[in-house]
């Protein structure tokens, strides 16, 4: 069935992709609500990460289809996607590290985008209201002058999800956003991640079940490029399928 005009903010329907004829995501058929956290779990190899690759335009898919607020994606360039409202974050933080907090920030601000946008760029109230309102959300408020490359693992995490918020999207993608961090930080990006989900959508892929289960509105198990369950943590966790996959390997 494809929905010619949808509710949900992220439509996924059908969705294929083969890498010499291994179908990496095989007839995916996926919703995220407005205003939704939504995580994908599943076994390393489930095509967790491709699907990101596809709805960014990363990668191209072989069939299907991919709405954005009923806005076609799959036919798209990356830089074209970002415009429609999507922001995603990779598994490693991309940050200018020779760059402070404050200019890291600035430089994502949409007027101010790339290095030479910023050089035409005048720095007005507003954009500095945004980029401190940011930087306190993401937990860098006291840090606006700190040289990037200073920051702990944590914090660079933090600040690219804020080089995203900048912008303003509304989907925000974010692949592994707690990898590598301590047990404070992760229950801190859980905090964070429960505030920005009010007013746009959110997709994380996960490993940390206990970081999951504090986060996420709905969970999605992806395995061999196919959905295998879907629902909130606790139907999740239960169902006898998912229970194999997980101890089975």
């Amino acid at each position: 069935m494809s929905l010619e005009n949808t509710d949900f903010a992220l439509a996924v329907e059908d969705l294929t992709v083969s890498f010499d004829g291994f179908k990496a995501v095989d007839g995916l058929n996926f919703y995220l609500e407005k205003d939704e956290l939504h995580v994908v779990i599943g076994p390393n190899g489930a095509g967790k990460t491709t699907v990101l690759d596809l709805i960014c335009g990363k990668t191209k898919s072989t069939e299907g289809s991919i709405k954005f607020k009923n806005k076609e994606l799959t036919k798209l360039a990356e830089h074209e996607i970002v415009h429609a409202g999507v922001g995603r974050k990779f598994q490693t933080p991309s940050i200018y590290e020779n760059l402070s907090v404050y200019e890291n920030l600035e430089v994502s601000y949409p007027q101010g985008r790339g290095v030479f946008g910023s050089l035409m760029f005048k720095r007005t109230d507003e954009v500095d209201k945004r980029i401190r309102e940011v930087a306190n959300e993401i937990f860098l408020g006291d840090s606006l002058d700190m040289e990037a490359a200073l920051l702990s693992h944590g914090q660079k995490q933090w600040l690219e999800i804020g080089m995203l918020l900048i912008q303003n999207p509304e989907l925000l993608m974010l692949d592994e956003p707690v990898a590598g961090m301590s047990v404070k930080e992760r229950e801190q990006t859980a905090d964070l991640l429960n505030r920005i989900c009010k007013g746009r959508s959110v997709l994380v892929i996960e490993h940390d079940m206990e970081f999951v289960a504090r986060i996420a509105h709905k969970v999605t198990v992806l395995h061999q490029g196919k959905i295998l369950a879907e629902g909130d943590m606790q139907t999740v966790q239960n169902d006898p399928k998912v229970i194999e996959v997980y101890l089975g390997h």
